[in-house]
């Protein structure tokens, strides 16, 4: 989007913020639904959760996604798909790993809770068809940030 008159652009930060908070929003509605689908929960309270280390690790879309989304904007779907599947693994993994030599614990630590889950407990494999269909959905997000026009601050 071209800069005019008192409209520009979101910024790569106003963007990293606002990822930030979808992927809060969508983390703690997905929690929600799964525990009332999971047999061992099913609450009809709908409690879905997400912790605060979350906002700048949803926040890092807008300095790797963007660029990967741009660089495989042409290729077949299914390649993308199984590109952002395998990017969201190992950043979930890569970030679980981080918070757990710096500050002793994975906030999400999948232990126990699947056979799909990686040592660690950073990551759960049987997530990547989520992740996959997530990284589609948010290619549609970054087209419609990236020209959203947003008001210039007078100086």
């Amino acid at each position: 989007m071209r800069q005019t008159g008192d409209r520009r652009p979101l910024n790569r930060l106003e963007r990293s913020l606002g990822y930030g908070l979808l992927g809060w929003a969508a983390e703690v509605a997905f929690s929600g639904v799964r525990d009332l689908t999971d047999p061992g929960t099913r609450s009809w309270r709908l409690q879905g959760h997400s912790y605060l280390w979350m906002l700048p690790i949803y926040g890092l879309l807008a300095f790797l996604f963007e660029p990967l989304h741009d660089q495989l904007r042409t290729r077949p779907l299914w390649l993308r798909a199984a590109a952002y599947a395998t990017g969201f693994s190992v950043v979930e993994y890569a970030t679980g790993i981080s918070l757990r030599r710096a500050v002793g614990v994975v906030p999400w630590d999948y232990t126990g809770r699947s056979r799909w889950v990686l040592p660690g407990g950073a990551t759960r494999l049987d997530y990547v068809p989520v992740f996959a269909a997530a990284g589609i959905v948010l290619e549609h997000v970054h087209d419609a940030v990236r020209d959203l026009p947003v008001r210039r601050i007078p100086a």
